[in-house]
């Protein structure tokens, strides 16, 4: 079995940020979690470099575009080796062997007769390098994705019959209901294929700086579209193209991406794929953004986290759990000092740090530091059975790329050894001559931690090899099999005296965020309406009524919240690149099932808050008095996203 992994490559117009980590993150992981168990892995990352966006860069930076593009590739390549990422190759678009790869794919689609020459007239986003019909565009100007001014383009272009692919990517994505992840995703883009597709320009003419038309075209003016260009590279890097040797990775198993470029992904990369009679990815997965402090960051407001300083200050192994640990996959995340500072001292410090410590100190006071399990399934067979239970069903969160889910469970085997010692006491044994059953608890906790470092490698390699040289082991697939696969424990070892893997943490390390970008900004000063006086308690202005945004959505998905008696957990559609996840306390008078499929009106620019733990990312309208509550709902259906006011 074999397995390819991707990130996507990484657009050089700026230094790598913490969503790039995190998507980083979650590829190595899978990637060493995959050659744990002994497959055949493959792990791509690297940078996309040609278009519009980058040749203006360049320009403003004065630099000349390949100089430019150098730079910020080896920004993005020496962060990821200073994090050890595990990646097999790191593409670079303007490779002349990726260069090659592209222009063998579009003369063998332009053969097929999948492209055609035709005349683009419309608008164009240059900053996400997409083009947009009208009907899409806000106020007939703006980009419906990242709300910049777009440019009216018209010019002659090559087009790619992306409209002969509708039904066919309609019927994949019905017969593979696992293909985009999380699965919450997957109707947004039927959805949006349902809608119609058009026929996508696939060159350009008025900029250079891309790859150029094979030479027997005869059209030297043309430079490919950057997203034909860019997503090829999961296929030209395996040699595409050129030289097939390694061709048989292909398809891949996961492509990791952040949630912005899932049309991409999961439109235009299936149809690119069988028009090259290629076959499609086995999953693409597509995870949210990350705000700091519940403020979205940019450049501007000065509250960009760099993922370099949050490792020189925390630690890289601490970032990488804490982004894995805290957030839902697909759902947005928020970076905050005291949210990470509280998972270092209770998660890694106490649960795990702290464990490993007490059987150090307990060993040398009882065994001269020596740890047998000899006596361990003969005392302690309830706690191995349970402790098994959990290791033995972990592995299906990650087939979801549930990594959160997937260390919550991992977790509770650290549990079961702390639980293991305050409950047999070892150091009372030891005073009532019951030696054997001490060191027996002692070697059940020693254990625990070699079969639970396994399967925390992938997210915390350094730490558990630290553990494992510890405990007198070594972290491999033999290990993998040996422990957690056949059920054995370890041999008799001498443990080894370390310090605290993970000093508490007492206050930020790092400078914080301008306090104003902690805080919602308060609205312009603006004259008030004649109509409104200032002579009432509770009147609000024009302008305080319309800093309110309010929503027409469509309620695609609904569960009961566990252990809650109100709460219900919705997805709402709002007409946006996602579903927005909203809980709600109306249990007592709706099920979740009679709400599927409804409308409901939505205040959608609440600052998100978790209620039960579960993060809500806005608030249902509804009105309540003597007869009980009920939900504030459009007279007819309107199109999800509609404004109200």
């Amino acid at each position: 079995m074999s397995n390819y992994y991707t990130t996507p490559i990484y657009y050089v117009n700026g230094e790598a940020h913490i969503g790039h980590a995190y998507t980083t993150f979650i590829a190595d992981m899978l990637a060493r979690y995959s050659r744990l168990k002994g497959e055949t892995t493959y792990f791509l990352t690297g940078t996309d470099e040609h278009g519009q966006k980058i040749e203006e860069s360049a320009v403003k930076a004065g630099k000349p575009t390949q100089q430019f593009a150098d730079e910020i590739s080896a920004l993005f390549k020496d962060l990821w080796d200073e994090f050890e990422i595990s990646y097999d190759q790191f593409i670079r678009t303007t490779d002349d062997e990726h260069k090659a790869g592209v222009q063998h794919a579009f003369k063998k689609m332009f053969d097929k007769g999948d492209i055609y020459k035709g005349e683009y007239e419309g608008n164009y986003c240059v900053s996400c390098e997409t083009f947009f019909p009208e009907s899409q565009l806000i106020d007939g100007e703006f980009c419906p994705d990242c709300g910049r001014t777009t440019n009216t383009v018209k010019e002659e272009s090559y087009f790619f019959k992306l409209s002969d692919y509708e039904q066919k990517l309609l019927d994949y994505y019905e017969a593979h209901p696992d293909f985009i992840l999380p699965k919450s995703r997957r109707n947004e883009v039927i959805n949006f294929v349902k809608g119609g597709l058009h026929d996508l320009s696939v060159t350009r003419t008025s900029f250079s700086w891309g790859v150029p038309l094979p030479k027997e075209f005869g059209d030297d003016k043309h430079v490919m579209y950057v997203w034909l260009d860019a997503l090829l590279n999961y296929v030209t890097a395996l040699g595409y193209g050129r030289d097939d040797a390694k061709m048989e990775l292909w398809p891949a198993h996961m492509h990791v991406i952040g949630k912005d470029i899932l049309r991409f992904h999961a439109i235009y990369w299936p149809a690119f794929l069988m028009s090259l009679d290629l076959p499609l990815p086995k999953h693409i997965a597509a995870h949210g953004w990350w705000t700091r402090d519940g403020e979205k960051m940019s450049k501007s407001k000065g509250n960009v986290v760099s993922p370099r300083e949050v490792a020189n200050a925390y630690g890289e192994e601490n970032l990488r759990y804490f982004m894995m640990r805290e957030v839902p996959f697909g759902q947005d995340g928020d970076f905050s000092q005291r949210a990470f500072i509280d998972r270092i001292n209770s998660d890694l410090s106490n649960d795990l740090g702290n464990l490993l410590n007490r059987i150090i100190g307990m060993s040398g006071k009882y065994s001269d530091f020596v740890i047998d399990s000899v006596d361990v399934e003969k005392y302690h067979s309830a706690e191995l059975e349970e402790m098994y239970a959990i290791l033995d069903n972990v592995e299906k969160y990650l087939d979801e790329v549930q990594t959160h889910r997937f260390l919550e469970e991992l977790w509770k085997v650290f549990t079961i050894g702390n639980k293991a010692i305050e409950a047999h006491a070892p150091w009372v044994k030891i005073k009532e001559g019951k030696t054997d059953e001490a060191l027996a608890t002692v070697a059940l906790v020693a254990n625990v931690l070699a079969k639970a470092s396994l399967l925390l490698h992938a997210f915390m390699p350094k730490t558990t090899n630290i553990i494992a040289d510890t405990l007198g082991f070594e972290i491999n697939t033999a290990s993998y099999n040996a422990l957690l696969k056949e059920k054995k424990l370890l041999e008799t070892f001498t443990i080894k005296k370390i310090g605290p893997l993970f000093p508490r943490v007492e206050e930020p390390l790092m400078e914080e965020a301008p306090k104003a970008m902690m805080e919602p900004e308060k609205p312009k000063e603006s004259k008030k309406p004649e109509a409104v006086k200032e002579d009432g308690a509770g009147l609000i202005t024009f302008d305080e009524f319309f800093n309110t945004t309010l929503k027409i959505g469509t309620v695609v998905e609904a569960e009961e919240v566990p252990k809650s008696k109100k709460l219900l957990k919705l997805q709402v559609d709002l007409g946006e690149d996602e579903l927005r996840q909203i809980v709600a306390g109306i249990k007592d008078y709706y099920s979740a099932e009679e709400l599927v499929n409804t409308q409901v009106c939505v205040v959608a620019n609440l600052k998100p808050a978790k209620l039960m733990g579960i993060m809500s990312a806005g608030m249902l309208l509804a009105a309540k008095d003597d007869d009980g509550l009920c939900l504030v709902r459009p007279e007819k259906p309107r199109k999800v996203g509609s404004s109200i006011g």
